[in-house]
């Protein structure tokens, strides 16, 4: 069988090769469809309002697929499902080894999958069916339908779980994960990366996350380079104290808005620790479009631009992190100015705090340890600004009550794999928190890789582990689909 396997994954790669697949994947080779969904799937009202839930399927792989085949149920995250689709081109190629169905299935409120429209954002009170619970709710009626629609032998009464598997990333990993533990009579495993289920109060510490982000700048970048972006925070402090130094950081750094107050310097290093996080997190060996377009290595090519050299002189540092800054902010050439301050925030963003201020809190605090301005995460001040962002207050006890969570012996056929280089990968599942669990959970540790870079289109330049990862998970795919 391990021969079979082996043969069958170098046919694979030699003709991703060949046919000089792209690690993005063409939406064109998706329909798009939609499922009408009740807003509260918990409610006993008859008249219970629904919305058009959004879905891709693979239709142009309908010939390959067979009635009663395999489907990749690709549980949609904090993002528009498009996107997830466009950056998952693995599946797209394994797919025809399985004969399989591909679905993406967009996440309520994310996207075009809005409750209630236009509003689903401006009356606070419409916010509220956006949680997990309900998004599993909405993800098992679609798997429903499709069972309907492409197991001719299937009804309610049917005892065998149809070979269905969910799929994710990140939050869309904890959901194919969640989705496996509350409806394993409707998916028969998940296979997720980079999924923090884990990362919860009391059970993942605050300060991992920042901690990653500066490895991986030590090990694309270098220590001199972690070092000079730590120097840069003391320096934005100092030149901030007048105005003269304000203006300068402002021109230097081409700001659309001229930093004036205190609130405008916080603003500012916060978008700074978003930029450093983001580098890291999109750190792939080609140029890419995950956040903002970067080039191939962006964290090594940030920091070889940031010329070090002027440690002691202000002006040429602020200079020289001015240059080092296009990377992210102007690949492209076409940014006329930087603007920190978002006049419209996306949706998308909103919906996400909003579930991290309710029930998905991850903490995230910066020490001595990393390369970021030091600071505390308090339970109680993350409380009172979702309180005053949302009217809501966290429930830091809700994942634990609902899903059982880090208790895992009753849950089984779940792979959790994550990468040693990417910062989104902390708090993802570890099995000796869990006292007893199932021989078929299982852990997967890729120890080079960027954020689910495994998930994304073959590339001739993926280096090993990457390419034993995707076997493995070829492997477990066939195990499972027995």
């Amino acid at each position: 069988m391990t021969s079979i396997i082996s043969k069958l994954f170098l046919i694979f790669v030699l003709l991703i090769i060949l046919l000089k697949w792209s690690e993005s994947v063409n939406l064109n080779s998706f329909e798009t469809r939609y499922i009408e969904v009740p807003i509260d799937h918990f409610a006993a009202t008859p008249t219970s309002r629904t919305f058009k839930l959004r879905y891709l399927i693979n239709s142009k792989n309908d010939a390959n697929y067979i009635e009663g085949g395999p489907i990749f149920l690709y549980t949609g995250g904090e993002r528009e499902i498009t996107i997830a689709a466009q950056n998952t081109g693995f599946l797209f190629e394994i797919a025809p080894l399985f004969k399989a169905l591909l679905i993406f299935v967009e996440h309520r409120y994310y996207g075009t999958s809005l409750p209630f429209g236009n509003a689903s954002f401006t009356i606070l009170e419409n916010l509220r069916y956006l949680n997990t619970k309900q998004a599993l709710a909405d993800f098992a009626l679609l798997i429903q339908e499709l069972k309907n629609d492409f197991f001719s032998n299937y009804t309610k009464t049917t005892t065998k779980t149809e070979p269905i598997i969910a799929i994710g990333g990140y939050y869309a990993g904890t959901l194919s994960a969640l989705l496996r533990m509350k409806y394993p009579h409707l998916v028969r495993a998940a296979l997720t990366s980079s999924a923090p289920l884990f990362y919860l109060p009391e059970l993942t510490s605050c300060e991992g996350f920042y901690q990653r982000v500066t490895q991986v700048f030590e090990r694309y970048g270098s220590e001199r380079c972690v070092k000079s972006i730590k120097l840069l925070w003391d320096i934005i402090e100092n030149l901030t104290k007048s105005k003269m130094g304000m203006t300068f950081i402002s021109s230097t750094w081409k700001l659309c808005k001229k930093l004036e107050t205190a609130k405008d310097v916080q603003t500012l290093v916060d978008w700074l620790r978003n930029i450093f996080t983001e580098l890291s997190i999109a750190n792939y060996p080609y140029a890419s479009e995950y956040y903002n377009p970067v080039p191939a290595y962006p964290v090594m090519t940030f920091c070889n631009k940031f010329d070090t050299g002027y440690l002691n002189d202000t002006k040429q540092f602020i200079e020289s992190f001015a240059n080092a800054l296009q990377i992210y902010t102007n690949y492209t050439g076409k940014t006329s100015c930087n603007n920190i301050y978002s006049k419209e925030e996306d949706l998308n963003d909103v919906a996400w705090k909003y579930q991290i201020c309710t029930e998905l809190i991850m903490p995230k605090c910066s020490t001595e340890q990393d390369m970021f301005l030091t600071y505390n995460w308090t339970y109680e001040q993350f409380a009172l600004d979702c309180y005053k962002k949302f009217g809501v207050r966290p429930r830091p006890n809700y994942i634990y009550l609902e899903y059982g969570i880090p208790n895992l012996k009753y849950f089984t056929n779940i792979l959790f794999s994550s990468s040693a280089l990417d910062p989104a990968s902390w708090g993802v599942v570890d099995l000796k928190k869990s006292n007893k669990f199932d021989k078929s959970l299982m852990t997967l540790q890729i120890i080079d890789a960027p954020h689910l870079m495994e998930f994304r289109g073959t590339n001739t330049i993926d280096n090993d582990y990457i390419l034993q990862a995707r076997k493995f998970y070829i492997s477990i795919l066939k195990k499972w689909l027995k």
